[in-house]
């Protein structure tokens, strides 16, 4: 069972940065897909930026030029660099990821328990 741990979530003001982490434990596993999303209050979750196999990264178009998502392998963690904040990208932050899990052999989705991001104007 592969375990998601996100951190860095915090109280910053509006223009300054954040830097999610996301470390993923238990067993043997490979990551295929990492993600991440968000949920503001009353709001549905959706989904920030994914990027595949280490490939080429997505992001979700008002956090484009601002967020970006990275990966490293060693350390089995991912993480989302997060600039020029703005209120509106308050929420709780939810890193994802497919993972092969190579005891069971089959791929799984898992989440993390979630981290506040809170954007003060």
């Amino acid at each position: 069972q592969v375990q998601l741990v996100e951190s860095g979530g915090d109280l910053v003001q509006a223009g300054g940065s954040l830097r999610l982490s996301c470390a993923a434990s238990g067993g043997r596993f490979s990551i295929n897909l990492w993600a991440w999303y968000r949920q503001a209050p009353g709001k549905q979750r959706e989904r920030v930026a994914y990027e595949v196999g280490g490939g080429s990264a997505n992001y979700l178009d008002s956090v484009k030029g601002r967020f970006t998502i990275s990966r490293d392998n060693a350390k089995n963690t991912n993480y989302l660099q997060m600039n020029s904040l703005r209120p509106e990208d308050t929420a709780v932050y939810f890193c994802n990821a497919w993972a092969f899990d190579a005891r069971l052999g089959q791929t799984k989705e898992y989440w993390g328990q979630g981290t506040q991001v809170t954007v003060s104007s």
